[in-house]
């Protein structure tokens, strides 16, 4: 029975998964490389990783992927407001585009930050918050939000900041 495979081209990592039909998640990830005494990339260099990267991850998930895929899903840009947007993430969710073609199956769009929710969610089997208001921190990269997130009919889930860091950020 066919699973579904979702694709995330961040900043950082170059990370594909697979949900098999009986829920078991396998996973492919590479950090992107950054020279000694840098402090990040540039996104020119990050989209070029991301083009070299994605494909050694998806040919890790080959058996995986043999049982069949019925949706792909990708993160599109950091969050849910107008103007985010990053070019590494175009990596990505133009792979998911093509696959989805070439399969004849849906493909789903997501921010990185629902990315990030959701798999809080699902690391810590809370799946059940799902369907009624809670508060997420999220944390990643420049990020240090507080989050307020509801169900969403149009993209899942719909994740609003509701405080930030003004300074410092954890991530």
């Amino acid at each position: 029975m066919a699973g579904y495979l979702g694709l995330d081209t961040s900043n950082y990592t170059t990370s594909a998964a697979y949900i098999a039909a009986d829920g078991v998640i396998t996973q492919s990830k590479q950090l992107l490389p950054v020279k000694e005494g840098e402090m990040g990339l540039r996104q020119s260099d990050a989209v070029f990783h991301h083009t070299r990267q994605l494909p050694e991850r998806l040919e890790e998930l080959a058996s995986c992927l043999q049982q069949g895929v019925c949706a792909v899903a990708a993160s599109d840009r950091p969050q849910q407001q107008e103007g985010s947007y990053m070019p590494c993430f175009l990596v990505g969710a133009g792979a998911a585009r093509q696959l989805g073609a070439a399969l004849g199956v849906p493909v789903h769009l997501f921010t990185h930050q629902q990315g990030h929710v959701m798999a809080a969610l699902v690391g810590s089997d809370s799946l059940s918050l799902l369907g009624r208001p809670f508060l997420a921190f999220h944390v990643s990269g420049g990020t240090t939000d507080a989050l307020l997130v509801e169900t969403d009919e149009t993209s899942f889930i719909r994740c609003r900041v509701v405080g930030r860091s003004l300074d410092l950020k954890a991530g």
